[in-house]
Order: C-alpha cells, then sequence, then structure tokens
C-alpha cells in the first residue's frame, strides 16, 4: 500500500496541525484544566472558520466532500493536541443525515456544513443499538420513545442528537432535536474534560421520517470506529513523542533514563504498537473512500485502537515515575484521552466478541482477502 499522502491531503494535515497546536499550549491546557471547562468554544469557532467542521459533508450540503483519509488526518491533529471539540460526531452525523436522511432534514445538513448549528450522536458501546435502553411503540406514522441513552457527548449543546434504536429487530437512527417535548438531559463531564449528559426519553414522538435510512446503520459503525482510531492514533504519536523528551533529559546515576536498556525496550513496545494501529487506520480508511467492505477491518482496527491506546500509556506512565501521576504534568491528559477513546469503542474485550460473531457468519479474514493481489487505486 502506498502511504504518500497527496498535496491536498499534506495540506489538510499541516492546517489541521497548526490550528491544533497553535491553541493547545501547555498554558492553555492548564487554564483550561483549571477553569474545569468542557468544549473548547474558541477552538470550535476556529475550527468552522477554516472548515474542518465539514471535510467529509457533501458538497451538496455546503461541506468540503473529502473522504476519511482527510478527517483521520484532522483528527490525529486533534488528538496529538487534546483538543475537546466535536468535530467527527459533528460532522459524521451531518454527512449520515445528508446520505441517508428525510428531504425534511436537507437544511439541518446544511446548516451544518455552515456551522451554524452542532450536531452529535449518541455512540458509547459497540453494540449500540441494544446498549442504548430505548423503547419504541409505532403507531400512524409515529414514534413514542421511552428510555434513557448514557453519556452523549456534547448532548447540552446540540441542536441535534442522532439516536440508536431497534425497530423491527433492527438497527436504526432518529434525528431527534434537543428541544423535543419530553426529552431532558442530566449532563456531566468525563475525566478528560469532554462534555456529556445521559439523554433521557419520556413518551417523546417522532414522526418516522425523522428515521434514516436502514442502510445508514451499515454506513456510520465503520467511520465511528475510523474517527475513534484515528483520534487515538494522534493521542498516542504524541503520547510517545512527550515521553521520549522526557527520558531524554531526566537524568539517574549521571546518565538520561533513555539510554537505560529497559527504558529502551518499553519504548520500542510502544513504537510497535503505534505503527500496528497507524497501519490499521489508513487501510480502513482507504477500504472506506473506496466503497470496500470493512465490516471485520473497522473492528479489528478499533481492537487496536484499544490496545494501542492501553499499552501505550501505561508504559509511558510508567518511565515517567512519578510524573506520570502529577496533574500538574501534561503527560496524564494523554493517559485520560487514551482511557476515554477505549470507552467510546467499547473496550478489548467487547470489540473481540463482536469480530467474532462477525467472523462466525463470514471466515473472510485478512485485510486484502476480497481483492486481487496487484488491486492498486
Amino acid at each position: 500500500m502506498d502511504f504518500k499522502l497527496t498535496e491536498e491531503q499534506t495540506a489538510i494535515a499541516d492546517m489541521a496541525k497548526s490550528l491544533f497546536t497553535d491553541t493547545c499550549t501547555d498554558e492553555f491546557m492548564r487554564a483550561y484544566d483549571d477553569a474545569g471547562q468542557g468544549t473548547m468554544s474558541d477552538l470550535w469557532q476556529a475550527c468552522i472558520e477554516t472548515g474542518l467542521q465539514g471535510v467529509i459533508i457533501p458538497e451538496a450540503q455546503g461541506g468540503i466532500d473529502l473522504g476519511m483519509t482527510e478527517l483521520s488526518l484532522v483528527l490525529q491533529a486533534q488528538g496529538g493536541a487534546l483538543g475537546q471539540v466535536p468535530l467527527w460526531r459533528h460532522q459524521v452525523t451531518a454527512t449520515a443525515v445528508a446520505k441517508f436522511g428525510h428531504g425534511d432534514f436537507e437544511s439541518v445538513a446544511q446548516a451544518a456544513a455552515e456551522g451554524t448549528n452542532l450536531l452529535t450522536l449518541a455512540f458509547n458501546l459497540v453494540n449500540t443499538h441494544s446498549e442504548a435502553n430505548v423503547a419504541v411503540e409505532k403507531n400512524d406514522g409515529e414514534l413514542k420513545l421511552n428510555g434513557l441513552v448514557q453519556s452523549v457527548a456534547v448532548a447540552g449543546l446540540a441542536d441535534y442528537i442522532l439516536l440508536p434504536l431497534t425497530l423491527d429487530n433492527e438497527a436504526r437512527w432518529a434525528l431527534i432535536a434537543s428541544t423535543t417535548s419530553g426529552l431532558s438531559l442530566t449532563k456531566g463531564q468525563m475525566t478528560h474534560g469532554e462534555e456529556v449528559a445521559d439523554v433521557h426519553l419520556n413518551d417523546v414522538v417522532i414522526n418516522e421520517s425523522a428515521l434514516l435510512n436502514s442502510l445508514a446503520n451499515r454506513w456510520l459503525v465503520p467511520r465511528i470506529l475510523a474517527s475513534l482510531a484515528s483520534l487515538q492514533l494522534g493521542v498516542s504519536a504524541e503520547h510517545i513523542s512527550k515521553t521520549v523528551e522526557y527520558i531524554s533529559e531526566r537524568k539517574q546515576f549521571g546518565r538520561a533514563i533513555g539510554s537505560f536498556q529497559a527504558v529502551q525496550m518499553a519504548m520500542a513496545d510502544t513504537k510497535i504498537s503505534l505503527e500496528a494501529l497507524r497501519s490499521s487506520v489508513w487501510q480502513l480508511c482507504f477500504r472506506l473512500d473506496n466503497d470496500l467492505g470493512c465490516e471485520h477491518e473497522a473492528l479489528a482496527t478499533a481492537w487496536q485502537a484499544c490496545e494501542a491506546g492501553h499499552i501505550i500509556g501505561h508504559k509511558a506512565q510508567h518511565v515517567h515515575g512519578g510524573f506520570g501521576v502529577d496533574i500538574s504534568y501534561i503527560i496524564y491528559r494523554y493517559l485520560y484521552w487514551s482511557r476515554a477513546i477505549s470507552l467510546n469503542l467499547g473496550g478489548s474485550p467487547a470489540l473481540l466478541a463482536k469480530l467474532g460473531d462477525a467472523l462466525s457468519e463470514n471466515d473472510k479474514l485478512g485485510w486484502k482477502y476480497d481483492l486481487d493481489e496487484n488491486y492498486a487505486n
């Protein structure tokens, strides 16, 4: 596979990296922690001004209409800087609405591309629709919803929430305005700063037109997993970079601790985990952008993200010694982000179980099993 980026992709990656690193300095992050802030509102506005909130939104709705490869580059920059903005949820939701939603929601996707509204979606576990605990009653073209969807990111700020539910034994997604009668929120905050809210549904009545096409779930889930894995790739890459900087300067017994064999071996393990994740992410984005099947690949990449986040996070903490648990030192934030991403993905055991279920119905295992050996694009 050719991992070289095009000039356009390089430009997008450079712009995103510049925006996030210039904003999320150590001083900025300390002030952010002290303030107990959730979403970085000024950074979100900067994302809108540069168009980063509409990378994959179709051109017909006013977006840039690029692929998951380009969005992955942006998310890696976001993860590396720990920029607390709802980039992927906003545009993945908007694009799903544009592709699979009723015509009544055309204006919602257009406003998302313009940055004049905020969209989010509920995804906290691998098997989201069965874990969401939403009871659905269907009657005369309307749906009555009752239940609870936990820890939906930026739900308290969003104009619309894309919620998963089960209808006629099928995973479906419904776009619901946050002001809908019967919908209420219990707000909270994750340890890494992300704003979340439990969404309570008490006799919420929506029109069936609020449902996305039944094909939406198959489109959404791999892109959600690719987005979270891309964030983890950015977080982990910078986690390693800052750790290498630390062990190159920290001295014990008159030597930099990075010269000790045990430390070098630990850091080699982190690099192997990072590159394994990087290869999986790029392969998954390639398949998504070329409309190739990717159910197994998405689950495998999500598992890689959980594993890499765990291995890199804990080895980096270990070689930092006491500094690793000092919340006045920046390194702890990367571990918090890695754990939060893993929780969103569902965790390694759940992902392996899901992958096992998928493979039990289809034994095609491998990134190129279904492609000609000389397949190229």
